[in-house]
């Protein structure tokens, strides 16, 4: 008889300093993500596209399962979940669950990093509430991201759960497969495997944390590498570095067929990884420092020089309307150059209401409160309008298509500007090309990202900058206001550690 197994999904990233919350309306649109989706019309949408639920259902396909499709949805991250839009979907997962009869399994796809207004731990709340549905003896597993802050309750709830290797994240439907494997595994052997789980006591920046680069590109190697014989599997999250809960960080987990051997590998794997603490390290520029090293880089260039614009990453929690960057292109004379994406929904109906072609004088963008920055006002030429559809083809989305609402593009003294209604990390090239820019063309590229964009610009870059700007996401951790962190967390690789203890913000070196 074939496995009957229920999936649903519920993704959100929360800076919990980020300035604005992740509200109903926000996960029915989707943001980067398929927009809310229920049933039977999960299945089309996901078909083809880098998400963990796509991997899951190719191999409950190659399984013959039958499959009970509840819900499925995603926010592009931000401030914390509100509690409305958290309830109402929590709820109508589990009562679907609830409601599906007979299962032999669950598959959950997940962030691992949610926070909501009024619970610290999203995921491990919702494991929990399935659980208590589904009772002890079915298991569930999980697909989550890199980032996830892997939480305590998580790992009890669960009984497997299952990282990203890669950062960019081109392996988000490949980790939704390894879960499905595992969860398949665990069907068939009628038990639960031993569990070991670790957690480190440093931070790392999130653009410190590209698998492409040293030492995360060894670290997922190894981690990949502990997989075999007695360990069913292994995962290791380097965590979301933006969230002001106690349990936010690194940590590690491992699956195996006994507890001792579990411990070995995860003792190996959190040696490894502290060892490595001083490894996570790189250069970042001041905007104008940026700028002109991108001037001076592209002077001898054939390939764009692509500078990320890191500390208003929406990828992070940034609303993707800071002008620090547009700022300092246009004060160094960076004529050939483009920037996305700005996202001004004033900006964009202004755009349309005035046609290709003409001139519109407007205040863009620097809408969020962030401290340093400010609308920046000047007249734009109105080069191109367009809806908001888009359909995201490089390694990152993956063949998504996305609606980021009215769009233009605007040209300010050579620099062209993505504008868009909608949050959407600047990650794929189509992404430029939908409102008429060439990316290929351009001499340099500001993108709104930290890391993602790496996936699809690598490969036509001459070469990489990272730029901080003015944003609500620090590329140091430790310039966050925390208050709630673990005690003697160290907020950035080999740095002052929080003292929650004697003070709030006291940190020691």
């Amino acid at each position: 008889m074939s496995k009957r197994v229920a999936l649903a999904g519920f993704l959100h990233e929360t800076n919990t300093f980020a300035p604005s919350k992740a509200t109903f309306a926000h996960f029915e649109q989707g943001g980067g993500y398929l927009p809310l989706s229920r049933g039977h019309e999960i299945l089309p949408r996901c078909r083809g596209v880098n998400l963990g639920i796509s991997g899951a259902l190719a191999h409950a396909g190659r399984e013959g399962w039958e499959i009970v499709p509840v819900l499925w949805t995603g926010a592009i991250p931000s401030a914390h979940v509100t509690r409305d839009a958290y309830e109402s979907i929590a709820g109508e997962i589990v009562a679907g669950i609830a409601a599906a009869g007979r299962l032999d399994g669950v598959f959950l796809d997940l962030h691992g990093a949610m926070v909501a207004e009024h619970l610290d731990d999203g995921e491990g709340e919702l494991i929990a509430r399935i659980r208590r549905v589904v009772g002890a003896d079915v298991p569930i597993a999980a697909s989550l991201d890199l980032h996830g802050n892997t939480t305590g309750l998580m790992v009890e709830k669960a009984d497997l759960l299952v990282a990203f290797r890669t950062y960019p994240h081109v392996d988000m439907a490949e980790t939704g497969r390894r879960a499905a494997e595992g969860l398949a595994m665990l069907m068939k052997r009628g038990k639960p495997f031993a569990k070991a789980f670790r957690r480190l006591p440093y931070l790392i920046p999130i653009p410190w944390q590209c698998t492409g680069l040293e030492p995360a590109r060894s670290l997922y190697a190894e981690t990949a590498g502990l997989e075999g014989g007695e360990i069913a599997s292994v995962s290791y999250w380097m965590g979301f570095p933006a969230a002001d809960i106690a349990e936010c960080g690194q940590s590690i987990v491992v699956y195996g067929e006994t507890q001792q051997a579990a411990d070995r590998a995860a003792d190996h794997l959190y040696a490894r990884v502290l060892a490595s603490e001083g490894a996570f390290a790189g250069r970042a520029y001041e905007p104008d420092e940026g700028v002109r090293e991108a001037i001076r880089i592209a002077g001898a260039a054939r390939r764009p020089v692509v500078i990320a614009d890191t500390q208003d990453n929406p990828g992070a929690g940034g609303d993707s309307d800071t002008t620090g960057m547009l700022r300092a292109l246009l004060r160094n004379g960076a004529g050939n150059a483009a920037i996305g994406m700005i996202v001004d929904h004033q900006a964009a109906r202004a755009a349309h209401a005035a046609g290709e072609g003409a001139e519109i004088a407007i205040a863009l963008g620097g809408r969020s409160g962030v401290a340093g920055d400010a609308p920046l006002e000047g007249t734009f030429r109105v080069e191109k309008v367009v809806s908001g559809d888009l359909h995201a083809t490089g390694p990152y989305y993956g063949g998504t298509h996305m609606n980021v609402g009215l769009s233009a593009c605007l040209a300010i003294d050579g620099v062209k500007v993505v504008v868009a209604t909608h949050k959407a990390q600047m990650a794929d090239l189509a992404m430029y090309r939908f409102v008429g820019i060439e990316p290929t063309e351009k001499a340099i590229l500001v993108n709104k990202s930290s890391v993602h964009f790496r996936a699809d610009f690598e490969p036509i870059a001459e070469t990489v900058l990272v730029c901080t700007a003015p944003g609500p996401m620090p590329l140091d951790p430790a310039d966050l206001a925390w208050t709630r962190l673990a005690e003697g967390m160290r907020l950035s690789p080999n740095g002052p550690a929080y003292r929650r203890s004697v003070h709030p913000r006291t940190m020691e070196a």
